[in-house]
């Protein structure tokens, strides 16, 4: 079966990327995807910042990462770069735990000028860490994602279908592979 992890760099599951996240995640789903998710800024918190590679819960979402077939990084952007609570779990990964998976970054800014803040921050660390197939990478402004007054998000069309085209051909790559 093919298996999936998202890695979702928020600081909390009340955020547009958590909107971003379930939609990918619903995607996965529908189409036979085991997905697996890792919501970051619940793992231990002394664990990632003291880089606590014997951590059992640091250990087990490692293990995850190295079973998928699809990596998909979601993060804000904050300060023109990803978060540093995706980097405080990006350290604890192995050096090339991502040769081999097919990644896709994805990120919600606050502007289009933060546009470039995956290529430039996300993907050279991806590149270390091994990743050599890297998707085109999908950047959502923030007020793309509606917050509704009854709770969850409404993402706009232009955005979806972006996203959706995305993750329509990311499966035709593991076709193909």
């Amino acid at each position: 079966m093919t298996k999936a992890v998202i890695l979702n760099g928020s600081n909390s599951k009340n955020s547009r990327v958590t909107a971003i996240h379930e939609k990918v995640e619903n995607h996965f789903i529908a189409r036979g995807i085991e997905v697996h998710s890792n919501y970051v800024h619940e793992l231990p918190a002394t664990d990632l910042l003291t880089a606590n590679f014997a951590s059992k819960e640091i250990q087990a979402e490692n293990a995850h990462v190295e079973e998928a077939d699809f990596i998909v990084i979601l993060t804000p952007i904050y300060k023109a770069s990803y978060t540093g609570i995706l980097k405080t779990y990006l350290d604890l990964l192995p050096q090339k735990a991502l040769l081999g998976k097919i990644i896709l970054p994805i990120a919600v800014g606050g502007s289009i000028g933060h546009l470039l803040a995956l290529e430039y921050a996300l993907k050279p660390v991806l590149a270390v860490l091994g990743a050599t197939s890297i998707t085109h990478s999908v950047y959502i402004v923030d007020k793309q994602i509606i917050r509704l007054e009854e709770g969850g998000f409404a993402i706009e069309e232009e955005a979806s279908s972006r996203l959706e085209a995305v993750l329509e051909q990311l499966q035709k790559v593991l076709i193909v592979n």
